[in-house]
């Protein structure tokens, strides 16, 4: 499961083009045109109707490719608007704004414990916010952010540098950052999903049986 956030332009949308397999975009906030063409991906956006009841929707759909089976990857783009839309709806039907977030925070934690459970790879998308002094988090209430991610292997933000887009996956940077995949801590955005010889996995050590 792959987090990657950042500012507009960046490219995290592009990157689904990486994964391989058939994959299936949601797209919530229709920054998805750049992936129109593409044989082995399908898009589905959320229609306005669909607001009004975005968690039974997204998790209505999720469900149901999953549970048809055809697409081996399932993208979300972009978890910012998401985690919008659903707060708007949850305050709308209720008005303790503490307790609205609890709520928020538990559907996030039971759709990435989901996707989780589902076998799928799964990448996800947010936007960033500037905390100053060069250090960024994504665009998410913490604890929300939290509970979502905890289930991801890789969490990376994308940044242009000297032209260059790159993927900062150290947690010691500052920013939020993990990777349980392999042990690169900074990766070019073109080579985020390498082939399999590339890279060196995570050493799992494991005590011999007595």
């Amino acid at each position: 499961m792959y987090f990657v956030y950042g500012d507009g332009g960046t490219g995290k949308t592009s990157l689904v083009k990486q994964f391989r397999g058939h994959k299936i975009v949601f797209s919530f906030d229709l920054s998805a045109n750049v992936l129109i063409g593409d044989k082995d991906t399908d898009l589905m956006v959320l229609e306005r109707s669909d607001v009004p009841v975005i968690q039974k929707q997204v998790q209505g759909m999720i469900w149901r490719v999953i549970d048809k089976g055809d697409y081996d990857v399932v993208v979300l783009d972009n978890v910012t608007a998401l985690q919008n839309l659903a707060l708007e709806n949850i305050d709308n039907a209720a008005k303790d704004n503490r307790q609205n977030y609890q709520k928020l925070q538990l559907w996030f934690r039971q759709l990435s414990q989901f996707l989780r459970e589902s076998g799928k790879t799964v990448y996800a998308t947010a936007h960033q916010i500037d905390l100053g002094d060069g250090h960024f988090e994504a665009d998410m209430n913490q604890k929300t952010f939290n509970a979502f991610t905890s289930m991801f292997d890789l969490v990376g933000r994308i940044y242009l540098k000297d032209g260059q887009r790159m993927i900062d996956l150290d947690p010691e940077s500052g920013d939020h950052a993990k990777n349980r995949i392999d042990e690169r801590k900074l990766v070019k955005a073109d080579e985020l999903i390498p082939q399999l010889h590339e890279i060196k996995p995570t050493e799992t050590k494991t005590k011999k049986e007595a």
